[in-house]
């Protein structure tokens, strides 16, 4: 099970990468470009989840495309998912009581290199 204190760890270890704000709830930049953010359900997605909606801290991701994201939620649905509001976005929504730690820094990686200038990624990539 992951916490808010591994996203942190992880998301900051990443060059360039910045914590802040974004509606009202944490979120990590790379330069000016979200990459992971705090993603509480709102009431629209409660709805459209009914009964289905999870409890407990979500994260939202940026992932190279709508078919990364289709993988992931047909790969392990009880640990991502998405709501209509992200219907055909590049985004999926982690539920970090469901997570392991080591899985939770691929995606927050793969997230940061789909947002990161290209050139950053590929110094980070090399060091890597």
């Amino acid at each position: 099970m992951a916490t808010w204190d591994d996203v942190r760890r992880i998301a900051l270890a990443l060059p360039e990468a910045q914590e802040g704000t974004a509606w009202g709830n944490t979120a990590w930049r790379v330069r000016k470009a979200m990459f992971v953010w705090e993603r509480p359900l709102h009431r629209p997605d409660l709805e459209a989840l009914g009964d289905a909606a999870p409890d407990g801290p979500i994260l939202g991701v940026r992932v190279p495309d709508v078919g990364a994201k289709e993988a992931l939620i047909a790969d392990s649905p009880r640990v991502y998912f998405t709501v209509p509001h992200f219907d055909g976005y590049p985004a999926v929504l982690v539920l970090l009581d469901e997570i392991e730690v080591d899985e939770l820094e691929e995606v927050i990686v793969e997230a940061w290199l789909c947002r990161a200038p290209k050139r950053l990624a590929r110094e980070y990539l090399a060091a890597h």
